[in-house]
């Protein structure tokens, strides 16, 4: 006694003495068992897409939540880089005009060089 490819699904194996393996005999017959449908994982009453663990509804509502969310979060980043051009100014900073004069890049420059002018001579005060 030998074995032998089935002849219609050529996978399984089968006795020679047989004219198809068991599982090719059971599909004939309309005794295979079915395959289980899957539910969705969401709400589990709708069988779920090949491949996928959700059902067709479900995976359009996620795709239309998440094209809500994209949209809201460029809506809110939009807000932001409105907001970034404003600059927040309490009661007890400054007059603007004060405020520019301070920070100018020329005067942080000039208050430098003169620190630096007096630490060198306070230096050449201490060596002699």
């Amino acid at each position: 006694m030998g074995f032998v490819l089935c002849p219609r699904c050529e996978l399984n194996y089968m006795s020679d003495k047989e004219t198809y393996c068991s599982v090719c005999m059971q599909e004939i017959r309309g005794t295979a068992p079915r395959d289980e449908v899957e539910l969705c994982s969401i709400c589990n009453e709708n069988p779920a897409l090949p491949g996928k663990d959700v059902c067709a509804d479900c995976l359009r509502e996620m795709e239309n939540r998440d094209k809500d969310e994209n949209q809201n979060e460029s809506e809110l980043d939009e807000e932001d880089q409105e907001m970034d051009e404003i600059l927040p100014i309490g009661e007890d900073d400054q007059d603007f005009g004060e405020m520019g004069d301070a920070l100018s890049l020329e005067s942080v420059r000039e208050d430098e060089e003169r620190d630096a002018e007096l630490d060198d001579s306070e230096n050449m005060d201490t060596d002699a």
